[in-house]
């Protein structure tokens, strides 16, 4: 079964020799050194970011965690669908959950978010841009009127940016002590199963965020690996251009095979999101002949229960998975 349910990188950036010298040449009998701040050097100066600001955790999952644990004592705000761990988090640390839904048109009401906001008064409003799982990008000027509300109300607003290396150019969003931002290196890196999160926002900000932290929150391994790639950075870059092609090639796909029958939303991101009920026939059609899309049924939410989302795979199996999807629809 090829799995396109996880919105991963089809590929691995660095080659199998590659991979077995930096095996090698981690001392993992020792605790890590100074690894870790290269990687703050080195990320940053490929981000543009300050690296006294940047921070790493056991991916964007622990960085979730530590903002529920310390973020304050009021609500979280979060949207409805989203990355399923905001919730998942608040509800292990007790924390009050305020949950705005998609309208049926699978779009927001942002004033509906304002209001919440003023009423409710959350310590946390976590949201990811792009959206998953529905691909879209929320608008500038809503980013914009939440981080002043949030500022309003002390609280934090935190922008999950763990698809934004897939858009031509990545916005610049207020700053300030209320703002964070967390990327990861599990997607358009192509390192998901080495767990790096990035967090990066103000100084006092990320003293609070830090105060909770590991003596050592990566390994010397994907320390390692993380820092190599990065430290080439025309390659690294010719690998994210590799990556955005291969979700190109899958949005093209879809549409031209299906887009007069399958309801597809626009995406941003290395995954697309189609619904109605001849999207889940589909879906099962597409799973039972061996790739595995991501399906919801056991969902409570209303616009995921006739909704598929696939990730991108290699350029082989893309032609094998639009052999599948022609197939389909040649029998509609």
């Amino acid at each position: 079964m090829i799995r396109i349910d996880k919105n991963e990188s089809p590929y691995r950036a660095l080659t199998e020799d590659e991979i077995s010298k930096i095996a090698v040449d981690t001392h993992f009998n020792h605790y890590a050194n100074d690894e870790y701040q290269q990687l703050q050097k080195s990320y940053a100066a490929y981000n543009n970011l300050d690296p006294n600001l940047v921070s790493f955790a056991n991916g964007s999952d622990e960085w979730i965690q530590k903002a529920m644990i310390i973020l304050g004592t009021g609500p979280a705000l979060v949207l409805d669908p989203d990355f399923v761990m905001y919730e998942e988090y608040a509800m292990q640390f007790k924390r009050p959950l305020v949950k705005i839904s998609a309208q049926p048109d699978m779009t927001f009401d942002y004033e509906e978010v304002f209001r919440k906001i003023k009423e409710y008064r959350p310590s946390i409003f976590i949201f990811s841009q792009p959206n998953n799982p529905f691909g879209m990008m929320h608008p500038f000027d809503f980013v914009e009127k939440a981080a002043e509300l949030m500022k309003e109300v002390n609280g934090y607003i935190i922008i999950d940016e763990a698809y934004a290396e897939f858009l031509d150019e990545i916005p610049n969003y207020p700053e300030g002590d209320h703002i964070i931002r967390f990327r990861t290196l599990s997607k358009v890196y192509g390192l998901a199963g080495l767990r790096i999160g990035v967090a990066f926002s103000t100084e006092n900000t990320m003293k609070v965020l830090n105060s909770i932290a590991h003596p050592y929150p990566l390994n010397t391994f994907s320390l390692n690996i993380a820092n190599y790639l990065l430290n080439r950075p025309e390659r690294l870059t010719d690998f994210i251009d590799l990556n955005r092609k291969l979700a190109r090639q899958l949005h093209q796909l879809f549409k031209e095979e299906v887009g007069d029958v399958i309801n597809i939303l626009e995406s941003h991101t290395n995954f697309l999101f189609t619904y109605g009920e001849k999207a889940v026939e589909l879906g099962s059609f597409v799973q039972q002949n061996g790739f595995r899309p991501r399906m919801y049924p056991e969902s409570n939410q209303p616009t995921l229960k006739e909704a598929v989302r696939y990730s991108i795979a290699t350029a082989e199996q893309m032609d094998e998975l639009r052999k599948i999807v022609r197939k389909w629809r040649a029998s509609q």
